[in-house]
């Protein structure tokens, strides 16, 4: 290791016998480092030293230095030993550091506390709470005990903190507290918070009472008020969180982020929006992380188009995003179809020279597949200088969401060719691939392969699609086997993937035996009593139809609004069904109206098997003319110039008669129209669908 860099300056008055005694010292180590010290000229004294230690860049040199100071005989010296012992705890050499320690003719409290704290950041639990003891009672190297003080304390609990032993920090509040030495200060109390919110539910009863000790004590709670909301966040109790906030009436840049981070930790999105909007209006200058933090908030919970909008500000504000914003941003993109959003994303990580990082690149893979732009999606996999799990998973995944099961198999044994190890999302991705192109006999070969050759136990997912690609195949007896022999009990996802299936293939049995698993395990999920239903109205068995309606009437649920987005000109518009709140509802009604004039002329009629109500035939076209899909589609077609691809995506699965509807629009209009439906990505061009109606 080199010392440039390193200089050391001297008093030119020094005396011969100093200079020739460092001499002496030099000559007597054959340490490379140590010859550095021959073409120096200083006294070894212990105003130098001290001096010499705290720019030391490297350990070797401090060991040099050391030396030195015993052949000049100052080690001993108070201010030089306690150098040599901060910097040998910097550079991890705690057993040099002993070795000064125990030379010192009086061991202060400085040192032992700077030791305990040393291995306590090591995660030497063992050998932390042995020195704490040894400390007490003084050692054989000379000198009495020494009782531990603040700075010792924090220093335990801070080590052990930072070396993950949050068991270990909350024990050394305990006892120090039942011991009755000290009362800890603000940064002690800090620090335990932090530990007690590594620990979660478990601590939150002693950090209750932290948090009491600090009002009782007279502690500033302004002092540790960003420490007690990240606490009482990490422990899930959002409720506190907002008390703890309104009885200091804290406002800085710290606190902000640590209420962020815990309410969206604890769901509580629009509570984090409303306050971080509070901070805005007071005029706290807000930074990077704090508008970072919100935007993540805000994608984490489902908030996108919030998400989108308050990237938007953030930059209007002055804000420049970093390596870590456009990563949490650009899944905000992909979720609302906000392409043009995502390539000005994509342009300024260019401009920054974030395409270096594996993050930034691997959420630009996973936004463009999402967008539907599944070809740049590979090239900027392709053009990444590394990668890891998530960059691959990003883009087998983004081939599955595609339909495109080839390139997705493909990929994944070029994987393995590079040496990158596959995880449980690896397999996931591979069998949803599998399970979308219905290739049963080699999905059931990776399923074993998962297992067998990469050591990994299958999970809800890996089962889930297991008995979607069974099931789709039609074979059903073998999926309902495969569900009973899993080793844990099956959960909401695995009997929807199976009633899923029977809708396809109109099974009405086993429909009803999966459909009263899904009732009892998610009572409240209206998404079940509707597929059932529809697959009863499928066959025309009105009497299921309404016994479903009251059920869900006797339990006041409702089907989930069909909601679809779509990205004009830079903007992105929400769609729902059956509402007429756009804006431009007028036109795209009329739109709607002549196509359908068209598609009937033309000999197409729409497919209402999955129509919920026995209703006339007339009645039940009005209420598949409402789909969401269809209106988004329709804005897309009066708003945009002949030609121009159109992009949707919608929050639940497409009907069969929206996905027939889409193919007779693409080549009546010329259009190529794609939808990502919670399935997968339908590419409508010339009249037929990237699915061929497998789906």
């Amino acid at each position: 290791m080199g010392t440039e860099g390193v200089q050391i300056i001297a008093n030119k008055s020094t005396v011969n016998g100093s200079e020739r005694q460092c001499q002496y010292v030099t000559m007597s180590y054959s340490n490379p480092l140590v010859h550095f010290l021959r073409h120096v000229s200083f006294p070894p004294d212990p105003h130098l030293l001290p001096t010499a230690l705290k720019s030391c860049p490297a350990l070797p040199l401090a060991r040099a230095l050391h030396a030195a100071a015993v052949a000049a005989g100052v080690a001993r010296d108070p201010f030089v030993s306690s150098s040599l012992l901060h910097t040998y705890l910097r550079f991890g050499g705690t057993a040099d550091a002993r070795a000064v320690l125990d030379g010192m003719p009086q061991k202060t409290v400085v040192g032992w506390s700077a030791l305990v704290a040393a291995h306590a950041a090591r995660g030497d639990a063992k050998g932390a709470w042995r020195l704490l003891e040894e400390m007490r009672q003084g050692t054989a190297g000379g000198g009495g005990g020494v009782e531990p003080n603040a700075i010792t304390w924090n220093g335990l609990m801070s080590g052990f903190n930072r070396s993950g032993r949050a068991r270990d920090a909350v024990v050394a509040l305990v006892r120090m507290h039942g011991e009755g030495v000290l009362r800890p200060d603000a940064s002690g109390v800090s620090c335990a918070l932090s530990a007690i919110g590594d620990l979660g539910t478990e601590a939150v009863a002693v950090g209750e009472q932290l948090h009491g000790y600090t009002v009782k004590s007279g502690c500033r709670l302004d002092f540790v008020v960003t420490a007690l909301i990240d606490m009482y966040g990490k422990c899930g109790r959002a409720d506190e969180i907002v008390r703890v906030f309104n009885e200091s009436c804290h406002m800085d840049v710290a606190t902000c982020n640590a209420l962020v981070a815990g309410l969206s930790r604890n769901a509580q999105v629009s509570e984090a929006l409303s306050l971080f909007r509070e901070f805005l209006a007071r005029g706290v200058e807000l930074d990077v992380v704090s508008w970072t933090s919100i935007v993540a908030c805000c994608v984490q919970n489902g908030k996108d188009l919030e998400a989108v909008e308050l990237f938007r500000e953030m930059q209007a504000q002055g804000i420049e995003p970093n390596s870590v914003t456009i990563p949490c941003v650009l899944p905000a993109f992909a979720n609302v179809a906000a392409l043009m959003h995502g390539r000005s994303a994509h342009c300024f990580a260019l401009r920054k020279g974030f395409l270096h990082d594996v993050y930034v690149c691997s959420a630009l893979v996973n936004m463009y597949a999402k967008c539907g732009r599944v070809r740049n999606a590979r090239r900027i996999f392709d053009a990444m200088p590394s990668r890891n799990v998530v960059s691959w998973n990003a883009m087998i995944g983004g081939y599955a969401m595609h339909g495109e099961a080839k390139n997705a198999v493909q990929l994944f044994d070029s994987m393995l060719m590079c040496k990158q190890k596959p995880d449980m999302v690896t397999f996931t991705c591979v069998l949803a691939a599998c399970s979308q192109a219905g290739l049963t006999e080699e999905g059931r070969q990776y399923f074993k392969e998962m297992q067998h050759e990469h050591g990994i136990s299958p999970r809800i997912e890996h089962y889930a699609c297991m008995v979607t690609l069974l099931g789709r195949a039609g074979k059903f007896d073998e999926a309902y086997d495969l569900i009973t022999d899993m080793p844990f009990e099956p959960d909401g996802c695995i009997w929807g993937s199976l009633l899923g299936s029977c809708r396809v293939h109109g099974n009405v049995d086993l429909a009803e035996v999966a459909a009263e698993k899904l009732f009892h395990l998610e009572p409240d999920n209206a998404g079940n009593y509707v597929l059932l239903s529809n697959i009863y109205a499928s066959k025309k068995m009105w009497g299921g139809v309404n016994r479903i309606r009251e059920m869900m009437k006797d339990m006041g649920l409702k089907k989930e609004m069909g909601c679809s987005w779509i990205e004009i000109k830079n903007k992105v518009h929400m769609l729902l069904a059956g509402d007429d709140s756009h804006p431009m509802m007028t036109a795209i009604t009329e739109k709607l109206k002549q196509l359908n004039i068209e598609m009937r002329r033309l000999g197409f009629a729409p497919s209402t098997d999955f129509v919920l109500h026995d209703v006339e035939e007339q009645e039940k076209d009005d209420i598949l003319a409402v789909h969401s899909e269809k209106l988004a589609v329709a804005l897309g077609l009066i708003s945009t110039s002949p030609g121009t691809p159109l992009r949707v995506i919608k929050n639940l699965r497409i009907c069969d008669d929206c996905h027939e509807a889409m193919k007779f629009i693409s080549c009546f209009e010329g259009r190529e129209i794609s939808v990502r439906d919670t399935n997968r990505f339908h590419h409508f061009t010339d009249g037929k669908c990237s699915c061929g109606d497998y789906w």
